[in-house]
């Protein structure tokens, strides 16, 4: 059936929860960070946090070991031509029904960027993504993430080559977000994906469907700290800041 066909695709390398890892070792792959990536932190994390325990095989486990594989190719490496995970002709990215981002362009402006740009007026975006670069914008969610920022599938409702599921992302607030002070909760959220693959079961689709509220909102409630004192927090909360449209 389609969903074993993908798992044998999908089932590549040594890295518990993402393929085409491991393997590239031995490869020409560039690296953005000089080698490939070590995952050992989040993956406990996500071990301890998760919902789900899917058994091993099953679709709902494949989908979410093929979505974990293009999110380290995205993060991870520099050029398209060594992605395994999607088909670089025909791939678009796109998120909350907005025009659609081709390879070469998520690539360039990196998955927080692609996930939190928005239409909202400048005075009321407390996430600007037109002004982060890639490197920024991890450094930004590194921070305030510093155990990870853990996913999972929480269901899926359709195998290929139209896939639809559902997932959940969570953290926890341990860390300064733009000049905010860390709460130390868990940060979660949910959405609803649509991944669409070709005959080598590659991606040519991703769509995603999600509240950035959830997010953000969340992010915004530790104090104002005191510009350069990363250690101390102004007792001044964002409601008393002026209207945050993340908290309506």
């Amino acid at each position: 059936m389609e969903g074993s066909r993908l798992e044998e695709t999908m089932k590549k390398g040594g890295e518990k929860y993402r393929s085409f890892l491991h393997e590239d070792l031995a490869e020409n792959t560039n690296w953005r960070h000089g080698g490939p990536p070590v995952y050992d932190a989040v993956n406990k994390l996500f071990e301890e946090g998760r919902t789900k325990v899917w058994e091993k095989g099953s679709l709902e486990e494949t989908v979410q070991n093929a979505i974990k594989s293009w999110e380290m190719e995205l993060s991870h490496k520099t050029r398209i031509q060594d992605f395994k995970t999607i088909n670089p002709e025909k791939f678009k990215l796109i998120v909350n029904g907005r025009e659609g981002l081709s390879a070469e362009e998520t690539l360039k402006v990196g998955s927080y960027n692609a996930l939190l740009k928005n239409t909202l007026p400048d005075e009321y975006k407390y996430y600007k993504a037109e002004e982060e670069t890639f490197e920024s914008s991890h450094d930004v969610f590194r921070s305030a993430f510093p155990r990870g920022f853990a996913w999972e599938v929480i269901s899926v409702h359709s195998g290929p080559p139209v896939i639809s599921y559902k997932f959940r992302h969570w953290g926890y607030f341990e860390g300064p977000y733009k000049g905010h002070a860390p709460t130390g909760e868990m940060v979660d959220f949910y959405g609803m994906g649509i991944l669409k693959v070709d005959e080598s079961l590659r991606a040519e689709d991703v769509e995603i469907y999600y509240d950035p509220a959830d997010l953000i909102s969340k992010l915004l409630k530790g104090p104002l700290m005191i510009p350069g004192d990363q250690n101390v927090a102004v007792d001044t909360s964002v409601a008393q800041t002026g209207s945050c449209p993340y908290q309506n």
